[in-house]
Parts: C-alpha cells; structure tokens; sequence
C-alpha cells in the first residue's frame, strides 16, 4: 500500500467522495478536521476524538514551536506521540497565525520575522526552509507549505504581490521538504481575484511538476487559503468553483479553516474534500449547539425545562445521555462539562454532515442531498 495515494471512488456532479492513505491510517473524503492547536482539541480528549470518528486532527506549527518547543516534541518521538494520538494529523504552517500578529511581523522576500507577544515577547526569523525542518520534526502526516495570507479587503496589487510570494516560498519548500513519511501540500491564495488565483494554481502545479523531476515528492494535495478572512461567505462562492475546477483533479482539495456548516455543503458541490476549523469547539465553549434547525444559545430560558436531547435527529453520545435543560445548567452555571459536552456535540455535527455528504455523492445523489440542506431551517442560520 503506498502512501499518500489519493482514490476517488465516487462523483456526483463536481462533488468527490475519495480516500488518502497516510502512514497513521487512510481517511475519506469529504471530511471535517477538529482542531488540536496546541496538540489538544480544547476539552476533548483522544478517546473523545476516535469515539466522534475524527478521521485527521489538526495542530497548529506556530504554537507548538512556542510551547512546548519542537526540542520537546521531537525528544517524545513526535506528535503521534506526544499526545498519544495513532490517527492522521495535518500541521498548518503558522503563516496564518504570523498574518494575525499584524505589526509584530515583517515580510520579506527571504522570510517573515517576528515578534512573539503573545508569548514571551521573544523575536523568531522564519523561512521556508526552516518551517519545512519544524514541521518535518514535529512529524504529522501532512504539512503545509509556509504561505502569506492576506486580510480583506486589500488593493489588488497587494493581493497579487503576496500571490506571487506565496508561491516562491512552495518552490522553496517543496525543495526543502524531504521526509518520505510525510506529504506537503502547497497553498493556493490570490485573495477574492480569479485571475490571481488561476495563476497560484498553475505556478504550484509547475513547483511540483519541476520538483518530481529533480528527484523530490513534491505537493501531496493542494491547500486552498485566503479565504473566510472577512469577506462575506458569498464572494467567496463567486471564485471557488472555478479555483476547484482548475485544481488537478487527482490530489485532494483542502480548503482552509471553513467550518460554517452551510459553508461546507455548499464547497463540496463545487468540489472541496476537506475543511477544518475552530468553530465547533469555539462557539461550544460559548455556549451554542449545532442543530438541523439552526444555531441554539443554551443560555436560552426556553431550555429550563426542556428534557429533550439538544437535536432529536443527532445519534452523538450527548444526544444519547443528556437533555438541553441539563446542558443549560451546566452552561449557566460556568460548569467546564457544559463547554466539553457542547464542543463534542457540535464536531460530531460536522463529521456526521460530510458522511452522510459521501453517502449522497455515493448515491450520485448529491444534487438532492444539496438541495434539502438549502432548504432546511439550519441552512440560513449558519
């Protein structure tokens, strides 16, 4: 069986039901992947992950290089490892969470330097060559070429100016990037310009063409970035079935952190196989369910006495053992458990809404299966 094989086993439409085959386990697509910032999916542990069927957590490169250091993770033989997780894992690159550090950061064409505030002030110089050596220590199953992300709205040319960067730095990655064991994906980015985006994709597919005949793997997939960073969830549908359409088809489509539940209906109709984001785990911890219905506020009087499981058509283990009056409680009362139960509740409502999306693409039903989500109570709530 050879690693980072990519089978698509069903379409329908511009929909793809497929599997991927890492050196921790296969996983299918479409499919939603909690994450694990910090080497934990806030409140759940890796029993929690496997009983919700988590196929891939992700971690985040930046803070794990901050806390605990990749020295500490690599002496405990990697992430699989350190938190004692035998499932796929997917690192982002951190280019991300540098865009957030705003003036603490400064971009040039050899790297980014930066401030680390957020921690202890301490100040780090990145290039691609030594994101590649962090991520290929801290050892998940799929890493992510160091990009540049950038916010919306912006003026086009610098869109096109960090576009450009952006696929210099996969060049130099894809160089860099050596271990067998682990894939690298490149990042499409071109902001909301269709034309940007169009030119990331043929750049990134020339990268890794040139990379395979010099000897070296390549791009396993393609990330696609510069999306949900403000803009409205529309104008982004206005470029991303082309983006998807001009992609290769047989690596997997990950577009990165989308995790609206609408949002991902929407993306695997026009092509996407995989998402991620903080959002379940989030807006638990704040006190909101995921429902075929639509967003529930468990702070809501309405659940004091509600002996009802938080969705009637939901098969996870908190809709199975406890009520909305009970999570309420819990919620009001500031009870972590309520934060943990809700987080379970809500990831287990994305992985459960892209099986049944395969289901539908198996089906060549996909059609159908978009259409009744569109016109569900949920659909517009999201």
């Amino acid at each position: 069986m050879s690693l980072f094989t990519f089978d698509i086993h069903a379409q329908s439409g511009s929909a793809r039901a497929a599997s991927y085959i890492t050196a921790h386990g296969s996983f299918q697509t479409p499919m939603f992947m909690p994450v694990g910032t910090h080497a934990t999916v806030k409140g759940l542990t890796v029993e929690h992950l496997h009983q919700l069927k988590a196929q891939v957590v992700l971690a985040n490169t930046y803070h794990l290089y901050m806390r605990p250091g990749v020295e500490v993770i690599e002496a405990a033989g990697g992430v699989h490892k350190f938190m004692n997780y035998d499932g796929p894992m997917l690192t982002d690159s951190g280019g991300f969470q540098l865009f957030s550090l705003d003036k603490m950061m400064k971009i040039s064409s050899e790297g980014v330097r930066f401030h680390a505030y957020d921690y202890d002030g301490s100040k780090h110089f990145w290039t691609p060559e030594t994101n590649m050596d962090i991520q290929q220590r801290i050892g998940a199953d799929i890493c992510m070429q160091l990009d540049q992300c950038i916010g919306y709205p912006a003026e086009k040319s610098q869109v096109a100016a960090s576009t450009k960067l952006s696929w210099e730095w996969a060049r130099r990655c894809a160089y860099a990037h050596t271990r067998p064991d682990q894939a690298l994906f490149g990042i499409v980015q071109g902001g909301m310009h269709r034309d940007l985006r169009l030119e990331s994709i043929k750049q990134l597919v020339d990268v890794h063409n040139d990379a395979r005949r010099d000897g070296f793997a390549g791009f396993g997939g393609f990330g696609i970035g510069g999306y949900s960073v403000g803009e409205p969830h529309d104008v982004m549908f206005q470029t991303l079935g082309d983006v998807c359409a001009a992609m290769p088809a047989d690596k997997p489509r990950y577009l990165m952190g989308v995790g609206n539940p609408t949002t991902l209906v929407r993306a695997v109709r026009v092509g996407v196989d995989m998402f991620d984001c903080v959002l379940p785990t989030r807006t638990g911890r704040m006190g909101t369910a995921f429902s075929s219905t639509g967003r529930m506020n468990m702070r809501n009087a309405c659940y004091t006495r509600d002996f009802s499981p938080l969705d009637a058509t939901c098969s996870c283990w908190v809709c199975q053992n406890h009520t909305r009056a009970y999570i309420r409680h819990l919620v009001k009362q500031g009870e972590m458990l309520g934060g943990i139960l809700l987080s379970m509740h809500n990831i287990h409502f994305l992985i459960n809404l892209m099986a049944r999306a395969r289901e539908a693409i198996c089906a060549d039903a996909y059609e159908d299966f978009y259409e009744e989500w569109m016109h569900s109570p949920a659909a517009n709530d999201y």
